[in-house]
């Protein structure tokens, strides 16, 4: 259900991960929802935007299943209590997110929160998804991570996502709001060094990107569990504006995707080469 895409030869300590792009629904998804509406839950192609990375001597850790299906860019416990048949005995915190219906396991489908589920699950298959999905995609990202730590003990992460052009009911942006075409997110300086954000910053406006920085996301999960600067894992997130390369209605690439990719490839050339500099 995951998928690492190895160089030929490691020539930065980086690495990058598409938590999101999957595009597998397993048997026991049961959606009261259609593709129209669950897939756009998906990362869309960003694997595909980034798919130079190996070629450039950095691995690309990919998930294959769905990101409705499980949110590995949850906490493994973000999950509204009523989500499940039987629960009781857990102890669950769920987040904001989850309260809009989209924790670890989401429960509500965009733009408007359409609810996804026909019934609460079961606990048994909440925790087969953990199982099948979250725990080894985060064991395979810490392992890819410390693999790739450089001579003097620091690795740089990327992680990879994209977002709706404009915010609807289920942001926490207010509803309609214009995004640019990148945000980039630290937790707000917990997650990397000011050095590695700053130049990612540079490098996408100087390949003609508008850039924000932790707004409207400030990274979630996936940074919180992984980054640690202190210990020498610097993790940033990073997310495309899907009008840069896709339809958001019909799903379809659209003429700029190649664009977009050659820019993005520039992007992942240039901040390897500064962190080999490093």
């Amino acid at each position: 259900m995951i998928e690492i895409r190895r160089p030929a030869r490691v020539l930065a300590p980086l690495v990058l991960d598409s938590p999101h792009s999957g595009t597998v629904y397993p048997e026991d998804f049961d959606p009261l929802q259609p593709p129209s509406r669950y897939r756009r839950a998906e990362d869309m192609y960003v694997d595909e935007l980034f798919s130079a990375a190996p070629d450039l001597g950095m691995p690309l850790l990919a998930a294959r299943f769905g990101r409705i299906y499980c949110d590995v860019n949850r906490a493994f416990d973000d999950l509204a209590p009523e989500t499940l048949a039987d629960g009781d005995e857990l102890v669950l915190a769920p987040s904001a997110k989850a309260r809009l219906g989209k924790g670890v396991v989401w429960t509500a489908t965009p733009p408007d929160g359409a609810p996804l589920l026909a019934s609460a699950l079961p606990r048994s298959d909440y925790e087969a998804r953990l199982e099948r999905c979250w725990r080894p995609y985060h064991a395979a990202l810490a392992d890819l991570l410390a693999e790739t730590r450089g001579a003097a003990g620091g690795v740089y992460h990327l992680d990879l996502h994209s977002m709706q052009p404009v915010a609807n009911a289920m942001h926490e942006d207010e509803t309609g709001g214009l995004r640019p075409d990148m945000v980039l997110s630290d937790r707000e300086g917990r997650s990397c060094s000011a050095g590695f954000i700053a130049e990612a910053r540079r490098i996408l406006l100087d390949l003609g990107f508008s850039v924000a920085i932790n707004d409207p996301f400030k990274g979630a999960e996936i940074l919180r569990q992984h980054g640690n600067p202190d210990a020498g894992v610097h993790s940033l997130q990073i997310e495309v504006n899907r009008a840069l390369y896709m339809d958001v209605e019909s799903f379809e690439k659209t003429a700029d995707f190649s664009n977009t990719q050659e820019r993005l490839t520039r992007f992942l050339r240039e901040l390897r080469d500064w962190v080999a500099a490093r």
